[in-house]
């Protein structure tokens, strides 16, 4: 317990920090966010006019998609806060050994490298989703169930677990290419797919893909099972894969992430 409340307080530090940092150059912090409300504008305009054109989409109506969409915007947001840029920075740790010094301080070196920087520019998001998916549930005139939010919870926490893991992994590799662009650019793939709804990935040339991005490379599960949960039926089989999927994720890109550490070669060998 003791343990936890540590890293907490740690991440609670890195937090004040992050938004002292980001405070220091207001005006930079206000066009990031600025850019980050458009973003959500342009989305919503874009499907707005989709829905105008027609009731259903994949089979999913336009109050069910609004929801996917701020479910959508919101776990990005928690993404991006959270761990993106830590992610991205680890490539440069590695080729220039500043990696050494996370590694001679006590106390776990995948929290340090992966949460140590809060981009507090893109927090917004996670609210601006939550108000997506409130004005979701209003036009689908949803009655308060304590037990499908919590089921929610739970699904969209898996869905963080799931995006991160995926993350890890990618960054791991860092160790043996050095320079990793080409993965990251694989990342931003992962985002695309999962901005919509999996049932657009149908036809023969498309199952496949679906499938692969489901059972494989489950970076579909990711938003859709989330989603689901709230304003669809979901079999309870598949919110067991998700979560299943979640814990052996996190464990794979946990040991691979230590491993590629044993790999590393400091600065000073």
């Amino acid at each position: 317990m003791r343990g936890a409340t540590r890293y907490l307080r740690l991440l609670a530090a890195f937090a004040r920090y992050g938004l002292a940092r980001e405070l220091t150059f207001r005006g930079n912090f206000l066009v990031k966010v600025l850019v980050e409300v458009l973003w959500l504008g342009i989305l919503l305009v874009f499907y707005r006019t989709v829905f105008a054109k027609t009731s259903v989409v994949a089979g999913w109506s336009e109050p069910e998609y609004l929801f996917f969409v701020g479910c959508y915007f919101a776990l990005e947001g928690i993404i991006e806060t959270l761990f993106l840029e830590n992610c991205n920075e680890f490539a440069d740790l590695v080729r220039t050994g500043d990696l050494d010094f996370i590694l001679l301080k006590p106390i776990d070196e995948q929290f340090l490298v992966s949460c140590r920087w809060i981009e507090w520019s893109t927090a917004p998001n996670v609210l601006m989703g939550a108000a997506v998916m409130g004005i979701a549930l209003h036009d689908l005139q949803w009655t308060f169930d304590l037990g499908q939010v919590l089921l929610f919870a739970g699904m969209f926490t898996c869905g963080i677990g799931i995006a991160y893991s995926f993350m890890l992994l990618l960054t791991s590799a860092s160790v043996w290419l050095v320079r990793n662009q080409s993965l990251y650019e694989l990342w931003w793939l992962f985002t695309s797919l999962v901005r919509y709804p999996k049932e657009i990935y149908r036809g023969k040339w498309a199952s496949p893909m679906g499938w692969f991005f489901t059972f494989v490379v489950p970076i579909l599960l990711v938003v859709n099972v989330p989603a689901r949960t709230m304003v669809k039926s979901l079999d309870p089989a598949f919110l067991a894969f998700m979560a299943g999927t979640a814990v052996v994720l996190l464990f794979a890109s946990r040991v691979l992430f230590q491993y590629a550490l044993r790999r590393y070669r400091s600065a000073s060998s």
